[in-house]
């Protein structure tokens, strides 16, 4: 059960807002409504949230330009993307602005409230995180404390599950994980959950970490199999 956490629900469609929020509310989470992408954006100024859920079809600012001034002002905020669009194209621009997770709709309240679940305790576990502190790949470090990263375009800040899903590649560099492993191990759900997310997520590390992301030193692919995180000097 939630702890009071605060979750900013970003949906135009009524029926499927109040659902969610009574849902989440009975989760024992606080739930704060917005409609439209402007009114996420002011209520985002206005107070701290634990996690935002963001439809991505909103009147005046869609998700994704929501999610990138989010992304803009905080790091750490996970969001989770709500949206019927299925093509490939509208996800990959949905992680590249920010987005932690991605649920299709229709979808079922269970999956909705374990992914919350999940996200939420990352964020919390980042909190009082004592584990690896730092690490450094080639001209590349990465803080996993402060989420402070130097890449091959300079100096930004990883999100809580950019920083978890690192972690776990470099704690198994050497060795192919495979992303049903992804999936269960840093993401929490189950292997059946579609697995192009982890494929955007490492076009992301690929992006932030190499010189040339065609040809990637690290962060490898093993067709078939999975991904390989491999240090070379």
């Amino acid at each position: 059960m939630g702890s009071g956490e605060k979750i900013l629900l970003v949906e135009d469609e009524d029926s499927l807002a109040i659902g969610l929020q009574y849902n989440l509310e009975e989760e024992g989470y606080e739930v704060f409504l917005a409609k439209d992408g402007k009114m996420a954006l002011e209520m985002f100024d206005k107070q701290d949230y634990d996690l935002i859920i963001l439809d991505i079809m909103l009147p005046y600012l869609d998700g994704f330009e929501v999610a990138k001034r989010i992304r803009e002002k905080s790091s750490m905020v996970p969001i989770l993307i709500l949206t019927a669009k299925s093509r490939i194209e509208d996800k990959i621009e949905g992680f590249q602005r920010g987005a932690d997770d991605y649920l299709l709709k229709p979808f079922h309240l269970e999956e909705l409230i374990l992914r919350v679940r999940r996200m939420l305790e990352r964020k919390r576990w980042y909190r009082n995180y004592d584990g690896l502190k730092a690490v450094r790949f080639g001209d590349n470090e990465v803080d996993f404390e402060t989420l402070r990263c130097k890449g091959v375009s300079g100096s930004f800040r990883l999100t809580a599950q950019e920083a978890d899903f690192l972690k776990y590649l470099y704690e198994n560099r050497g060795r192919v994980v495979t992303r049903k492993e992804l999936l269960s191990e840093v993401w929490g759900v189950d292997s059946n959950i579609e697995t192009r997310t982890i494929d955007n997520f490492v076009v992301r590390f690929r992006k932030y970490f190499e010189k040339d992301p065609k040809n990637p030193r690290y962060f490898k692919s093993v067709r078939g199999k999975g991904y390989l995180f491999e240090l070379k000097d």
